[in-house]
């Protein structure tokens, strides 16, 4: 399969921008971005992202917050209501020209997603299921939860 390889970039700011700069400008469809920390995503999670950015534009994967969240106050803390938050996954699935459209503009500090940057350009972002296996890898403790996944072949 024909495949072009995109240098990473100094944050993942720079590094999507780099890979959509191989996309031609005129290209129609769909892109979707996947942290290669997160090796667990379904198949049914990307297919529902796929389709959803075609029709919307731009969408994400989301799934419930499970644990008590509490907010950082000037006095404490205090509970804050878990039913307001998402946890986001990846892929964040754009229609080719929003995605390289919000990748025009200049670089911010608070873009810590590609959903973040499609929003700075007043785009709004849709939330789809995504999958509670699809985990982030970045410490020992997740390599382990990784391990256990495959051992028992969940998801993969």
């Amino acid at each position: 399969m024909p495949h072009l390889l995109a240098n990473g970039g100094e944050t993942r700011f720079h590094s999507v921008q780099n890979g959509l700069a191989l996309v031609p400008d005129d290209a129609q469809g769909v892109v979707g971005i996947h942290d290669g920390v997160r090796p667990f995503v379904s198949a049914e999670v990307i297919q529902r992202c796929m389709q959803k950015a075609g029709e919307l534009g731009a969408v994400i994967p989301v799934i419930p917050v499970v644990d008590t969240v509490r907010q950082l106050t000037d006095d404490g803390s205090c509970t804050v209501n878990r039913d307001h938050y998402k946890l986001v996954q990846t892929p964040q699935t754009f229609r080719i020209d929003v995605i390289k459209k919000a990748y025009l503009q200049p670089y911010q500090a608070g873009f810590t997603d590609d959903a973040s940057v499609v929003e700075a350009m007043g785009c709004a972002v849709a939330l789809v299921e995504g999958n509670r296996e699809n985990i982030k890898i970045t410490t020992p403790f997740d390599k382990l939860v990784g391990e256990m996944l495959v051992q028992n072949q969940i998801n993969v």
